[in-house]
């Protein structure tokens, strides 16, 4: 689960920019939250989407879900952040998503003025890259057949 300042920026990023599919949403007002529960879909499973009950049931069928938590009010505090888990005091370092091409990836990204923590050819681990999310969440990108 990662918390997120404004749900319209985070849910065009997750959807927009990484292709996620929103699934579920579970809004709990009298305690002050909402939860987002989203799936990297095939083309298939997204045009077979169930209805109704039967959609929840399937979002939680996924063999991932990606959790997301708006804590009401917080879209509206101009100088609020969450610590993203990569600073002092360490904690929660990022969330991985592979793709069948990095180099299209990372056009992908550039095209969609995605930050980068970290390109492909940085550093001394080649062939992964780091973007950040709307929060700062960093997101690894990995191309399976890169990592042997």
């Amino acid at each position: 689960m990662l918390r997120v300042k404004d749900t319209a920026k985070s849910l065009a990023f997750y959807t927009g920019v990484l292709g996620m599919t929103l699934l579920a949403v579970k809004k709990f007002p009298d305690m002050g939250f909402d939860l987002y529960f989203l799936a990297k879909l095939t083309d298939s499973e997204r045009e077979n989407l169930p209805a109704g009950n039967d959609l929840e049931i399937f979002a939680f069928r996924q063999r991932g879900i990606l959790e997301l938590t708006h804590n009401y009010g917080t879209e509206t505090k101009a100088d609020f952040s969450y610590h993203d888990g990569n600073g002092e005091p360490q904690g929660f370092g990022h969330i991985c998503f592979s793709v069948p091409s990095l180099d299209e990836a990372v056009a992908w990204f550039d095209r969609n003025n995605v930050e980068f923590k970290k390109r492909p050819e940085d550093g001394s681990m080649k062939n992964i890259a780091f973007i950040k999310d709307v929060d700062g969440y960093w997101i690894e990108i990995v191309q399976a057949d890169l990592m042997g």
